[in-house]
């Protein structure tokens, strides 16, 4: 684990400074009891991490734009994305005092040892330790990583996107099968949970009937993409948990296409907490259409949710659903 090689790699190192650390990335667990409490700034936009960190007592951001600079020293933990960690060590760079160190710590299989022969082939490695699947090591900041800094990409005509969010590239197959199937008189208060940056938002956008959208996304950046994208002056914006988000009004219908894992394995239990979350959303006529891989269980989930379920197309990598009325618990009295 990322805690124990970091406090291992920390004991040999030089006496910490006492100022300022910056730790890039981290998630919900990630050990940071080896660096000084009061010193951390942390930054990760992904708001269930970005909480329990908070929970934790840490100074956490979800962006660099509100980190700061001067810091002394950086932790860089990294994402899956080469380009995204790139990105991240630039910034870091950036930010850490000529002279100040900064670790990067990850596992095999996101790409750490491809990351050390990279920033070898740029500065001196002062110390390196491989440890559980996976390895920390440091260098000198300075200025060799400015061109690490990740430009916006263009995945589709008139949308931004940055590297790390997902499906950067180019608008998600499932989230385009979706679209091409909303009922024709979509309308009224409409929710997109995990919006991401706003393609299939834009698409709920151009049905007329629609009074409000609101675009509901756990990722910063996605969302700051999303906000860039559009401009209708009907959209709303909100960085949440889309499975604890409450509204201050139920919504007429639900537009998702879930996330069904958090790191490299499926969790379709992450499909079912936004299945269950759409239907507290939900008016009691309201309607929930959904996206998933073919391949995950998700029609008791939806059945146990609503008393209407009906799978309304797809091909062979997606299945499309729409459900209705759904099955809400009371709630309690004031």
């Amino acid at each position: 684990m990322s805690h124990s090689r970091l406090s291992l790699a920390l004991e040999g190192a030089e006496p910490l400074p006492a100022s300022r650390w910056l730790v890039v990335g981290p998630v919900a667990d990630t050990d940071l009891s080896a660096l000084p409490p009061d010193a951390i700034v942390a930054v990760q936009g992904f708001r269930p991490d970005h909480d329990a960190l908070a929970a934790r007592g840490i100074r956490v951001v979800p962006d660099f734009g509100s980190a700061g600079d001067s810091f002394d020293a950086a932790l860089v933990c990294l994402p899956r994305s080469r380009v995204a960690g790139r990105a991240w060590i630039a910034a870091a760079a950036e930010r850490v005092t000529p002279g100040g160190t900064i670790w990067v710590d990850g596992q095999k299989t996101d790409g750490v040892e491809t990351m050390l022969k990279d920033i070898r082939a740029r500065v001196p490695v002062a110390s390196s330790l491989s440890k559980a699947h996976g390895r920390i090591f440091s260098f000198a900041t300075g200025p060799e990583f400015a061109d690490w800094v990740a430009d916006d990409l263009h995945p589709a005509p008139g949308f931004i996107t940055r590297p790390g969010v997902f499906s950067a590239e180019k608008p998600d197959p499932g989230s385009a099968l979706l679209a091409a199937a909303l009922p024709a008189g979509l309308k009224g208060r409409i929710a997109d949970l995990g919006a991401g940056w706003g393609w299939l938002s834009a698409q709920i956008l151009s049905h007329p009937g629609v009074t409000e959208l609101h675009l509901i996304e756990a990722d910063h950046s996605a969302l700051d993409c999303a906000r860039a994208n559009i401009s209708d002056p009907r959209a709303r914006f909100h960085w949440a948990d889309a499975t604890r988000f409450r509204p201050e009004a139920r919504f007429d219908a639900v537009v998702m296409n879930p996330p069904f894992h958090t790191g490299r394995a499926a969790e379709p239990a992450l499909g079912a907490a936004f299945i269950a979350a759409a239907s507290e959303m939900l008016v009691p006529s309201g309607r929930l259409f959904m996206v998933a891989n073919r391949h995950l269980p998700y029609e008791a989930v939806l059945s146990s949710h609503f008393r209407d379920v009906s799978e309304i197309g797809g091909d062979g990598a997606f299945k499309l659903f729409s459900a209705a009325r759904p099955v809400q618990a009371p709630r309690p009295r004031r």
